[in-house]
């Protein structure tokens, strides 16, 4: 047997002794400061591959073995405690008494965001080995080339000395007038100054927006598939997300019947994400009348991510769902981070619009969650004004000649070109989500494949489990390099397909 193997079988032997499972290796882990994932430890168990020296300690002190014996050394095993009993410190013995632990809260234990998840530290501990990675897996455009317009910069420059102290905590007014006129521009329906929400990025308010809205048990529609964070903040704030299908034949627009099937006495909400993250799809009006419909049949709030609206290409139009809801109360939300490639200065809103009357006591409590984080970054609220007015830099990149629309063009193409992938066209955005043909390639478990990949080629991608997408059969790229660099992935690919099986 070779050492590899022995530390494998050893490893399950002393966590079947003690009562270990994988998540708790990795619990300890956490507790302890060692960067160990979930994907980590299961190659450990399979035989797959041999940790480093400091992580076969960190596991010898866990489960309390012998560090030569546990790394497959022809030495006895030293004498175990019994299962249940503290392990010690990493750095020295617990001096008799148990050591007292500090779990991660059980409210996460149904959170999910496998963007940034097992594959991903994966990627960072063969970076940190020295092997060089290919990253499709993150929507942030500064480290493919895309600049922040100069007029930004200039003028956040200008207002710095400006923005040392707090804003109020929605915002900036300039921000707040700037984001007001554009919902106007947009149709959104009694929309004012005190309706609108900066924050740091979408993604706090998200958050903000789902803590102020639900109680344990309150359901909220969700996509499949999603930008996983609308999933984790529902489960976070203590509600259920309850999926509804986007069908891949349809444009992957929202399968209406199976939307209303899932609705029930307890369903507060429908959210939308149009432009779509993953899919890349935009929803014309007939679609969007059809979700209003439904809200409307069941008295249910409307939550739009429209974060992309500003990159639709085609020569079509995104159309905003509240602009067709004056009845209905709907919280749209947007931003800076994509259409003007800032993602790292942390702008985005919220906009209360439509029958708000029927919302004033969710109202205030989403006032009352603002003023606790007192308010966002205020430097880069002092530049909305600048970027949602005068050329919007954007649209150069998403027609023909333009980056993004070419490398749309030449994505799509040539993931369609490799046998056993299909993908359809996006119409926004800068992602898309091809189709594996999973029989072909004997595939039952996305992610396994994500990191296979990643370790045969070098090549992140996100697997569609990461987007609560039901099957094994789908994965994100993000199309945001440039051609040559996409050109060298999808020769990556075609190669892996060409001999992968699960």
């Amino acid at each position: 047997m070779d050492r590899t193997s022995a530390f494998a079988a050893r490893l399950n032997s002393a966590m079947q002794t003690h009562g270990f499972k994988q998540i708790d290796i990795v619990h300890r882990a956490e507790e302890n400061g060692v960067k160990l994932g979930k994907s980590h430890i299961s190659q450990y168990v399979s035989g797959k591959t041999m940790p480093r020296p400091d992580i076969v300690r960190f596991l010898a002190a866990t489960l309390q073995v012998d560090e030569r014996w546990l790394r497959g050394e022809d030495t006895a095993l030293s004498q175990q405690p019994s299962p249940g009993t503290a392990a010690p410190s990493i750095d020295g013995p617990s001096k008799g008494k148990p050591m007292r632990r500090f779990p991660k809260s059980s409210k996460l234990d149904n959170v999910l965001y496998d963007v940034r998840g097992p594959v991903v530290d994966e990627a960072a501990r063969m970076e940190a080995d020295g092997t060089s990675v290919l990253k499709l897996n993150i929507g942030n455009p500064a480290p493919f080339g895309f600049r922040t317009p100069d007029e930004v910069v200039y003028d956040m420059r200008q207002q710095l000395t400006d923005c040392e102290g707090y804003s109020p905590a929605k915002g900036l007014f300039s921000a707040r007038k700037a984001i007001m006129q554009y919902a106007q521009l947009k149709g959104l329906p009694n929309v004012t100054i005190d309706d609108i929400y900066t924050g740091n990025g979408v993604s706090e308010l998200i958050n903000l927006s789902m803590s102020a809205l639900l109680d344990t048990g309150d359901e909220v529609l969700v996509p499949s598939p999603d930008y996983p964070l609308w999933t984790a903040c529902v489960n976070l704030a203590g509600g259920t997300a309850v999926h509804y299908v986007c069908d891949e034949q349809s444009e992957w627009y929202p399968d209406m019947d199976d939307m209303r099937a899932k609705i029930t006495d307890r369903t507060k909400a429908i959210v939308i994400i149009n432009p779509n993250n993953p899919t890349g799809a935009l929803y014309p009006r007939e679609v969007l009348q059809q979700i209003v419909d439904i809200a409307r049949e069941h008295q249910l709030i409307i939550f739009s991510d429209e974060i992309y609206d500003r990159l639709v290409m085609d020569g079509l139009e995104h159309i905003s769902i509240a602009s067709m809801a004056p009845d209905l109360f709907c919280v749209t939300f947007s931003g800076l981070s994509k259409s003007h490639m800032i993602a790292g200065f942390r702008i985005g809103w919220m906009v209360l619009s439509g029958n708000k009357r029927i919302a004033e006591d969710y109202i205030e409590g989403l006032n009352m969650l603002s003023n606790m984080r007192l308010c966002s970054n205020v430097p880069a609220q002092s530049i909305v004004q600048t970027a949602l007015g005068g050329h919007q830099s954007v649209n150069d990149y998403i027609v023909p000649g333009g980056r993004i629309y070419e490398q749309r063009e030449y994505i799509t193409e040539a993931l369609n070109s490799i046998p056993g992938i299909t993908a359809v066209k996006p119409k926004a955005a800068f992602y898309i989500f091809p189709k594996i043909d999973v029989k072909r390639f004997n595939i039952t478990n996305d992610e396994q494949f994500a990191l296979d990949l990643l370790r045969e080629k070098k090549l992140l991608v996100v697997h569609g489990g990461g987007f609560n997408w039901h099957e094994p059969d789908h994965f994100r790229v993000v199309y945001l390099p440039r051609i040559e660099v996409l050109k060298d992935a999808v020769d990556r690919m075609t190669d892996f397909f060409g001999h992968y099986r699960q």
